[in-house]
């Protein structure tokens, strides 16, 4: 299996409470933000991990140097701003395969893998991991039917219950074709908002978003013992 981590986030939300650093290298629990993803990749049982890099990247890629994983790690590094879409199109550059996983690198949402494959048929452009929540307002909602497939995404509202993006994708660009999109563009809006034939996996486990000061804390917390 192959893995794509956008991780190219500026964090500009938390310059009040972490030091000027990408956004996947906040500290959370003693360790890189960055390093519990790679953790939950292990555990997974991945094959090579492709990080799409931007600001300070070179902060990212000497910490990499220091450390030692059960799969290979490659990087890209966008000279400017891609935006995700474009992000996720340069690292598809280092993949072996048309099939491969995005993941966002702010946000920790360990679904299982291999059953995103499962949900995957041929004509299955992506397969999106979706998050069950309650009373919340920092996230749009999705719209499935009881086949899992995709019906709509909404716009970010005040809502009671309702199934968010968790950020894990698993796609086939042999459908998709990235590489027709001119960069930068947004993976979310330009690619996943407009493709027909989605499905979804629902799975309802812990879900952390860094990208605001007050999660960032939260984070602190929930993945103390991981």
């Amino acid at each position: 299996m192959e893995i794509i981590v956008l991780a190219g986030g500026l964090g500009t939300r938390l310059r009040s409470v972490v030091e000027d650093v990408p956004k996947c290298m906040a500290p959370v629990a003693g360790k890189p933000f960055l390093e519990h993803i790679l953790q939950y990749l292990e555990s997974q049982f991945v094959d090579h991990v492709i990080l799409s890099l931007g600001y300070k990247y070179e902060t990212v890629i000497d910490w990499l140097r220091s450390k030692a994983f059960t799969f290979k790690v490659s990087w890209v590094v966008e000279k400017t701003p891609l935006g995700t879409g474009g992000g996720l199109q340069l690292a598809m550059g280092k993949a072996r395969s048309s099939r491969v996983f995005v993941l966002n690198g702010d946000t920790y949402f360990p679904v299982d893998l291999r059953a995103m494959q499962a949900v995957m048929s041929d004509d299955t452009p992506i397969v999106a991991a979706l998050k069950p929540m309650r009373h919340f307002d920092r996230y749009g909602t999705v719209t499935t039917d009881e086949d899992q497939n995709i019906l709509s995404f909404q716009e970010k509202q005040p809502c009671e219950q309702g199934l968010i993006n968790g950020g894990v994708y698993y796609i086939n660009n042999d459908l998709l074709q990235l590489q027709q999109h001119k960069a930068p563009f947004s993976f979310e809006q330009q690619v996943l908002e407009t493709t027909p034939h989605l499905k979804a996996l629902v799975q309802d486990i812990t879900f952390i978003d860094i990208g605001i000061p007050e999660d960032f804390e939260k984070a602190q917390t929930l993945l103390a013992d991981a």
